[in-house]
């Protein structure tokens, strides 16, 4: 019995130190990266969307839950992109002023001021559109996987989740999305029904990280920082999948990259937070044997 439980907790260090190391990866890959000529092209074409505030993005995510990039009708078109008829707009706070004439009651003076004011615009998801024939599309900084989820992750990490209260559905997602987590307490992990199983089985662990990380009680999702947590859930994803023999450098670290804004000091930031849910959900995919002895290492 006990060199039983050595063996387990020898064995859950040694999975510690290789998600460790897996996590340092990620910077040395994003450097890499950020050093091409792919991620210039990436960068101009990024440069021609808006940059949104933080309570129109939350505005955004309500409307479509899988909105990845949004833009007005025009932009779109100057983009190669054609929404499609009947498509319903998302609604969003603009920006503009106005010009004021105030007139002092005592000298009659007048004078000009400009106020804010905040229209409602329409804007649509790359969801909703289409290449227009002849437009050249930028090629994709972060490519979905190919091939089979030979370790069953989707399966065992569903499992995890649903054995903690949350739904986890297949569903077809609109556009390039893969799957979302609800934030408002609905507790629903929605996964894309069309993906490989190698895909869906990183997207599965992205979603789960999320829901540990991200939908806690005492986190409140307009505090959040968008940035930060999908740099989180993919890290997860990754050292994760990576532990169970997949690895899903092909989509993760232009994933990352891309919502670290190339900076690896933020990816290193996480460590601390995605090292740990790392662990939480290792652990519970460990046998049993193994499990109670990484609680044991852990106290």
């Amino acid at each position: 019995m006990g060199a039983t439980k050595k063996d387990s907790t020898d064995r859950a260090e040694e999975r510690r130190q290789l998600a460790a190391q897996l996590h340092e990866t990620i910077t040395a890959k994003v450097d890499a990266l950020t050093d091409s000529e792919q991620w210039v092209a990436y960068l101009t074409a990024a440069a021609a969307f808006h940059s949104y505030s933080f309570k129109n993005v939350l505005l955004i995510m309500a409307q479509l839950p899988y909105a990845t990039q949004v833009a007005g009708f025009r932009k779109w078109q100057e983009q190669g992109r054609q929404v499609r008829k009947g498509e319903k707009s998302i609604r969003i706070f603009g920006y503009s002023t106005r010009t004021v004439t105030e007139t002092d009651p005592d000298t009659g003076e007048e004078t000009k001021r400009k106020v804010p004011t905040y229209p409602v615009l329409s804007v649509f998801d790359i969801s909703q559109t289409d290449p227009i024939e002849g437009h050249p599309q930028p090629e994709p900084i972060a490519r979905r996987l190919e091939g089979e989820d030979t370790a069953a992750i989707l399966d065992r990490v569903r499992d995890i989740m649903t054995g903690q209260g949350w739904t986890v559905t297949r569903e077809t997602i609109p556009g390039q999305t893969n799957g979302y987590t609800t934030l408002d307490g609905s507790r629903r992990i929605v996964v894309d029904a069309t993906l490989s199983p190698a895909q869906a089985a990183k997207t599965m662990i992205h979603e789960a990280a999320h829901a540990l990380m991200h939908a806690a009680d005492n986190i409140n999702p307009a505090e959040l920082h968008r940035g930060r947590a999908e740099v989180e859930a993919e890290s997860v994803a990754y050292v994760l999948a990576g532990l169970l023999g997949l690895d899903t450098s092909e989509y993760s670290i232009g994933y990352i990259a891309t919502w670290a804004d190339g900076d690896t000091a933020a990816v290193t930031e996480t460590a601390h937070t995605v090292l740990a849910t790392v662990h939480t959900l290792a652990t519970a995919l460990a046998p049993q044997s193994e499990s109670n002895a990484d609680e044991t290492a852990a106290a």
